[in-house]
């Protein structure tokens, strides 16, 4: 009879133990941000760019833009973006799959943010958490081979109006 309530308390007991357990798991990419993104951020997939409504996927660092009707992934901006400030420009933080899926709802709920120039950057940043990201700063180079006149320019004045929760 001892034996079998022993065995009976160790199944209990260790089944208590699993469910005891939890998983625990954190993201973190900041190293993988581009200098020019905004502050606030440990993990970001997508930044929607209002300015020219146009993504930037972090993991794999490409821009996705429509042309002639199609989302083109590329390494770098079109010829047509070659003055865009990335520095300069706001970006909205977005954290779900293919967003460009719902480009017609960024468009419109985004808009707002157009010509706004308050975003603080990683680049700009002074806090020690971002100092692996600022070595992402890459000068945009148009068809020509020649460097933005306004890349890395920008007030950097940090009132950026993002509410950094990730999901948009």
């Amino acid at each position: 009879m001892k034996k079998l309530f022993l065995l009976l308390f160790i199944l209990v007991s260790s089944s208590l133990t699993f469910k005891a357990q939890a998983q625990v798991s954190v993201n973190i990419n900041i190293g993988a941000q581009p200098a020019w993104g905004p502050t606030g951020y440990d993990y970001v997939d997508y930044y929607y760019l209002p300015d020219i409504e146009s993504y930037y996927y972090v993991p794999k660092r490409q821009f996705i833009y429509l042309s002639s009707g199609n989302w083109v992934f590329t390494t770098a901006l079109p010829p047509r973006y070659s003055g865009y400030d990335l520095y300069n420009g706001y970006k909205v933080v977005i954290n779900s799959p293919r967003p460009y899926r719902y480009f017609e709802t960024h468009k419109v709920k985004y808009a707002k943010f157009k010509g706004n120039h308050g975003q603080l950057v990683i680049g700009k940043s002074k806090g020690p958490k971002y100092s692996p990201a600022k070595g992402n700063a890459k000068v945009y180079r148009g068809d020509k081979g020649k460097p933005s006149p306004h890349f890395n320019k920008g007030n950097g004045n940090g009132k950026g109006h993002g509410n950094g929760k990730g999901k948009h």
